[in-house]
């Protein structure tokens, strides 16, 4: 079909059919349809070729930008690698494969149309299944019509390219939901519906109605349900028990364990010694109770990746030189003396040697610093760098696991588990809630015992440890921290597990990252001063930063958005210092200070300078702050009314002047921090004893994120790549930060209500008990009514206060 369009270049102002965005050097054309790039107009003749156009009508300019996407045809062969291969796939037979995408450009329901369409591109594809909240598509083909790699390129020519790391291919086990839990919480659920309905009679005082022989029968049946709750349901609590009794600990898994297997046992007693009708449904209800609870928690943010290194920042594949011909192969079959080529905007995958072409490498995201480092021929250039420039060839010195870079992950900090050094309140509580309770227990059965009334006096033993049974205290402290965490999840701030909420209630010092966390680069300020620029002036300046990759160059470039660039000659880049070229005989140098020939005295301290100059006269200067975040100094303030504030930048200080006016000077500020100097200083405050908070966005702080008590990642966007961390936190709601931390406080005052609430129906009953007023059968009702009671307790108070900071939109 598209063979048959005639496909024109026109200049003029429109904007593309495809990506909504404007077209601006040149429009594409297919019949009156316009297109911004190649890309964009590549992906409409394939949708167009399979019928599936109606991608556009689901949703108005639907696609993203393709003007960046590279068209290299051996990117992909690295698939061919068939260990590459079987590590990708999910499921293999001797048909078909599964095999599961990440693809973070899916955004709307055009998207999740079109990949649930993805069959029909391809009679060797079987099906798509896309997962829009984790942004994942399943696609399940038939490997002898199509392989992976035509699997991948073809995802990639209608603009869904998959987003495929080094962690990809080196998969670790995700935690997910015990499938025994969940098991053992049917079964649960199976045997107290029926225990209830055979039950039912006794409840209404009918039974006799039904005659000695149905009333046993019941009994009985109760009593097989009985069997698969107490040996099954039940022993992930006779476990955790036993382990905390052999630890010489008490946990609140012990007083639960003894409630059960009194009611358990009692309750045979009860059937076939007196003649009684039991308490099976009661310990049906108690494990479906307890196992709601458990599951609730286990469930909550299952499927976030916390704990990150540098296998999901690396790509999977490296472009190696062998004999002058290029080869993509896996990154994990990189050895040392291969020779390497990493184009613009890849990334440097090991320590190697520069032996061709000219690097600006870019190691924001390593160290902290903003402007890209030059490195010459013969030069070392470290890992974790990305290239602003020319393709490089380089010889690889190291593997990738034994980088700079890497070394961050053989620190202490990533070798051990991190070990909760805040203990649970609820299994604070429960050592001495238990060994009272059975004091309580057994005090009533000595009484009794000694009047004489020994019936009597196992009744309220066992009516006792049923009412004071810590279903509703386990249950209070999962359901407050599982909505606490739902609240933070609907405001863009993730916590790993319930355990974050009680460490961050703890925090005492905060420390943030500078670059990337402070400040935003779409905040920068550029300012000009001196000789007013004409008209020309500005085009020539556009023109010679549209030539560079130079982070200062960039917001030089946005700064002049709208200004016409003019045609120049050659335009030379001198690494670190600056750009040349002639225009009409002139020399024109835009560029640092000593480049141009320019004094500093007297200049404006707290950012970037940079120069220009014409014929060797110095005509103006631009002035070039990051910016700062919105909203940041109120975080920084507040919070700093409350804890020590640090800042660590791997910048110079050059901005210091600058951040002391805006946030002042009880600040402790560090500059010039490598990624090991930070995590030292982290690991020095926790030695003196502070609970410390770290805030940062790059990979140069996983170490100090890890190190910390609590360490939060910060990303512009969630799907990208972030450090190994407690939290993730979307930047857009940075400002929140002090209403989470004070709300962690919050979630703790109303656990300690839910316990005052739980220990208020315990002492009510036990009164009751030890007197002998009331019957097992009693305390088993109360015992359920007192944990709904708990959960829509701290369930509504939970969502209401939340709504009061300011963290929900509305209650619900």
């Amino acid at each position: 079909m598209s063979n048959q369009v005639n496909t024109s270049i026109r200049r003029e102002t429109s904007t593309c059919y495809h990506c909504g965005e404007e077209c601006k050097d040149e429009i594409l054309h297919i019949g009156e349809k316009n297109f911004c790039c190649t890309g964009c107009k590549l992906v409409f003749e394939v949708l167009s070729e399979s019928d599936l156009c109606t991608y556009y009508e689901i949703a108005e300019k639907p696609g993203l930008s393709q003007k960046s996407v590279s068209g290299r045809d051996n990117r992909f062969d690295y698939l061919d690698d068939l260990d590459i291969v079987r590590k990708l796939i999910d499921f293999q037979n001797a048909e078909e494969t599964h095999i599961t995408f990440s693809i973070p450009l899916i955004h709307c329901a055009s998207c999740i149309w079109l990949l649930e369409n993805f069959h029909k591109l391809h009679s060797g594809i079987i099906s798509g299944r896309v997962e829009f909240i984790k942004k994942k598509v399943q696609v399940k083909y038939l490997h002898d019509k199509i392989s992976l790699k035509e699997v991948v390129r073809l995802l990639s020519r209608i603009g869904y390219e998959p987003a495929i790391n080094l962690a990809d291919a080196d998969k670790k086990t995700v935690e997910v939901t015990d499938k025994k839990l969940i098991y053992k919480l049917a079964v649960a659920g199976f045997c107290f519906g029926n225990m209830m309905l055979f039950s039912l009679p006794e409840y209404f005082a009918e039974a006799e109605l039904l005659g000695a022989g149905f009333k046993k029968t019941f009994n009985y049946l109760n009593v097989m349900l009985s069997i698969p709750v107490f040996f099954y349901a039940a022993t992930d609590y006779y476990r955790s028990a036993w382990l905390s009794i052999r630890n010489k600990a008490v946990n609140m898994d012990v007083p639960i364990a003894i409630g059960i297997i009194t009611l358990f046992t009692y309750s045979l007693f009860d059937i076939f010694i007196l003649g009684n009708e039991g308490y099976m449904d009661t310990l049906g209800g108690l494990l479906f109770f307890l196992l709601i609870g458990k599951y609730y928690q286990q469930k909550t943010y299952d499927t976030l990746s916390f704990d990150r290194d540098y296998k999901s920042y690396f790509p999977v594949a490296v472009t190696k030189l062998v004999r002058d011909e290029e080869e993509v192969i896996p990154l994990i079959k990189l050895n040392v003396g291969d020779i390497i080529k990493v184009r613009n905007e890849e990334l440097i995958p090991a320590d190697s040697i520069l032996i061709e072409g000219e690097a600006f490498v870019d190691y924001s995201f390593v160290t902290g610093e903003e402007v890209p480092v030059a490195k010459r021929k013969g030069e070392l250039i470290y890992a974790g760098g990305r290239q602003k420039g020319k393709a490089l060839t380089l010889t690889v010195q190291k593997s990738p696991s034994q980088g700079y870079l890497t070394d961050l992950w053989n620190n202490d900090s990533f070798d051990k588990e991190k070990v909760n050094s805040l203990e649970s309140l609820a299994n604070r509580i429960s050592g001495k809630f238990t060994f009272t309770v059975l004091a309580i227990a057994f005090g009533a059965l000595i009484y009794w015992g000694v009047t004489g009334q020994l019936s009597m006096g196992v009744l309220a033993f066992t009516s006792v440890l049923i009412i004071t049974c810590p279903c509703a205290l386990a249950m209070s402290t999962p359901f407050t921290l599982g909505n606490t965490l739902r609240v933070f999840g609907q405001g863009k701030f993730f916590l790993k597990n319930s355990h974050v909420i009680e460490k961050l209630a703890k925090v005492d010092t905060v420390v943030f990252d500078k670059t990337g966390t402070l400040t935003s680069t779409s905040e920068a300020s550029v300012k000009y001063f001196g000789e007013p620029l004409s008209t020309e002036s500005k085009s020539i300046i556009k023109s010679l930063v549209n030539q560079s990759t130079h982070a200062l160059s960039n917001r030089i470039n946005t700064a002049l958005d709208g200004v016409k660039a003019i045609k120049l000659g050659e335009v030379e880049e001198i690494s670190g210092k600056g750009l040349r070229t002639i225009y009409r005989t002139q020399e024109i140098k835009l560029g640092s200070a000593d480049f141009v020939g320019a004094g500093t005295q007297g200049l404006p301290e707290g950012g970037n300078l940079v120069f220009f100059a014409v014929e060797g006269t110095l005509l103006g200067y631009f002035f070039i702050q990051s910016g700062l975040r919105k909203g940041i100094e109120n975080v920084v303030s507040d919070i700093n009314e409350k804890f020590p504030v640090h800042f660590l930048s791997g910048d110079q200080d050059h901005e210091r002047v600058n951040l002391v006016k805006v946030f002042g000077n009880q600040i402790l500020m560090n500059f010039n921090q490598s990624p090991s100097d930070k995590l030292a200083y982290i690991k020095n405050l926790n030695q003196n004893g502070a609970h410390t908070l770290m805030i940062g966005d790059g990979l140069n702080d996983a170490g100090a994120l890890r190190e910390s008590q609590v360490g939060i990642a910060l990303t512009d966007k969630i799907t990208n790549f972030s450090p190994a961390s407690d939290a993730i936190m979307d930047a857009a709601v940075i400002q929140k930060l002090p209403a989470f931390l004070d709300f962690t406080k919050t979630s703790r005052k109303i656990i300690k209500a839910s316990f005052g609430l739980s220990f208020t129906y315990n002492i009510v009953g036990v009164y009751f008990a030890v007197q002998g007023l009331v019957s097992p059968v009693f305390c088993a009702i109360l015992m359920p009514i007192s944990s709904i009671s708990v959960v829509v307790f701290t369930t509504l108070t939970t969502n209401y206060l939340a709504y009061r900071r300011g963290l929900k939109d509305k209650i619900w």
